[in-house]
């Protein structure tokens, strides 16, 4: 269902996000991520930078290289268009991922590795997001492993509930009835 006509209004910014992830012949996986920012006006930081119409303000990429049980092996950041001279300085923080897992516990990892002073905001925003493409391209991540724990993306959304009849379908041995209510 698309959303409602919006009111009139003009165009002031753009973000494009976009995933993918490969298969590599080494049984490794590279899940990528690029941003870009643009404006469709000339913008303006003072004692920065001028861009033009649609000339990119952030124009960034990450690689990050994850086996099957989703260990991020290697990663690697582009900034080939950044606001402030300073964001370059950033990448190198990045490499603090490596070892990290994105089932279970990945946003606290990025937030523990490049949080607030420590990394890139939009890098970071990146990063959040690639484990879900990584989840998305690694045939296998949805499996269950040991029947005593449940996969990582239960619990993470409605009908990815515990006690969602999703989870009752394919998952029956972690479907947990809905608790009643007690009557007031």
């Amino acid at each position: 269902m698309p959303l409602s006509p919006a009111q009139p209004r003009a165009l002031a910014h753009t973000r494009s996000v976009n995933y993918q992830g490969f298969q590599r012949e080494d049984g490794l996986w590279d899940i990528e991520g690029h941003m870009r920012d643009t404006k469709p006006m000339v913008f303006d930081i003072p004692g920065e930078h001028t861009w033009q119409p649609n000339e990119p303000i952030h124009d960034m990429h990450i690689r990050v290289t994850v086996d099957t049980n989703l260990v991020v092996q290697a990663i690697e950041v582009s900034m080939n268009n950044v606001p402030h001279g300073e964001c370059p300085q950033a990448a190198a923080p990045m490499q603090r991922m490596v070892g990290a897992c994105m089932a279970r516990g990945w946003r606290k990892s990025i937030d523990l590795h490049l949080g607030n002073e420590q990394g890139c905001t939009h890098l970071r925003e990146l990063l959040f997001n690639l484990a879900t493409a990584a989840f998305q391209s690694i045939q296998g991540t949805f499996a269950v492993k040991d029947l005593n724990t449940p996969p990582p993306h239960l619990g993470r959304c409605l009908a990815w509930g515990f006690n969602s009849s999703l989870v009752e379908r394919r998952y029956p041995m972690f479907f947990q009835w809905p608790e009643k209510k007690p009557k007031t």
